[in-house]
């Protein structure tokens, strides 16, 4: 039986490449000759850039400025072919802050602008950004402040990081901004909203970042400001973009000034490590995440497994299974099995994978 895995990963508790290994490990220990094929994937958030040096290429790691202004350490890489990678959420991501006590205020994406300088200073002319899984709301400015833009208020003075302070913007400063005319940008998200309004990045995606009902409403009158200036600078409605308040705002300043273009990331993903020629070769595959719910089949790794997998039956083995009966069938999954994470998430993933195997063996899933 050739059976391949790929997992996103259980997120505060496996990657996806060590939940990747345990599936493999419940599959050897029901069908010990099978042969197993491990991709482990991502959509543009954590796991991205692991995901796409599976292939090969080389990992990188600097110490940048984290999304409340402290130095992290962060990782970026290069493809064979020269594609520099970026994940923002090494850089700027929930990972580095405590959600309770995050000032989203003042959070920047200074530290992912120092990763895509540094791609940049190593030759990489082609960049895949993953931006997934941000701690900011500051309209990326933190990033574009990186590489030279500046932020100027009515006295010309630069502005302080973050999304609070930008409700004061009143130009933009680009005579410091430098990068080479042939840079090509791809922006993995799976994020199609704008930048402002009821479906902006302030409104959806604040709460989960920490921004207290107070904090919102500074932010998102900033970012209307922020909008409008950028309005004026590049002469098109950037903020109305489709993916512009992806990540903070992220979306919208790689957008006017890096000229990228938004591909869904596990299509990315997906695409660089040939998935596509794995499913079709493969009896079954198991794919895998912490929390398989409605919001999985939003763009996210486990609908682009269903939606790339032909006819290969895909089961789901995952922490735990939010979907009734009918919404699994509804979805296109062949059966769907929970592992449980206590106490030891990797033992109960191996355990729940055998049985789901077990289970297709037998042709009782």
């Amino acid at each position: 039986m050739q059976v391949l895995i790929c997992p996103d990963s259980f997120k505060g508790t496996l990657s996806a490449k060590r939940a990747a290994e345990c599936m493999a490990l419940g599959v050897v220990a029901v069908i010990p000759r099978a042969d197993v094929a491990c991709l482990p994937l991502a959509d543009g958030g954590e796991g991205t850039l692991d995901a796409m040096l599976s292939r090969g290429g080389r990992r990188l790691e600097r110490e940048v400025t984290g999304p409340s202004g402290k130095p992290v350490s962060a990782a970026w890489g290069i493809l064979p072919d020269g594609t520099g990678v970026v994940e923002m959420a090494s850089a700027s991501g929930l990972t580095h802050v405590d959600v309770t006590t995050n000032d989203l205020l003042s959070a920047s994406t200074f530290g992912t602008g120092e990763l895509i300088r540094a791609a940049v200073d190593e030759g990489c002319r082609n960049l895949v950004i993953g931006i997934g899984g941000s701690a900011t709301n500051d309209g990326g400015t933190g990033a574009v402040s990186a590489l030279g833009v500046r932020f100027l208020d009515v006295k010309g003075e630069v502005l302080p990081p973050g999304g609070g302070p930008l409700s004061r913007l009143s130009r933009i400063d680009l005579s410091r901004f430098r990068l080479p005319a042939e840079l090509k940008v791809t922006i993995a998200s799976d994020v199609r909203n704008p930048l402002c309004g009821p479906e902006g990045a302030t409104r959806v995606f604040g709460p989960q970042k920490g921004g207290s009902e107070e904090d919102l409403d500074l932010l998102e009158a900033g970012l209307s400001v922020y909008a409008d200036v950028l309005a004026k600078t590049f002469g098109w409605n950037v903020a109305e973009a489709p993916g512009a308040g992806a990540a903070g705002g992220l979306g919208a300043a790689l957008l006017g000034f890096l000229h990228g273009r938004f591909a869904p990331g596990i299509d990315v993903v997906m695409d660089h490590v040939d998935f596509d020629a794995a499913a079709r070769s493969a009896d079954v595959i198991l794919t895998g995440e912490g929390s398989l719910d409605a919001t999985s089949l939003m763009g996210k790794t486990l609908s682009g497994v269903l939606r790339r997998a032909g006819n290969t039956p895909v089961i789901a083995v995952c922490g735990r299974v939010l979907l009734d009966a009918e919404a699994q069938r509804d979805s296109g999954f062949h059966a769907c099995y929970a592992s449980g994470l206590d106490p030891d998430p990797e033992t109960a993933l191996v355990a729940a994978t055998a049985r789901a195997l077990r289970d297709f063996r037998n042709g009782r899933s």
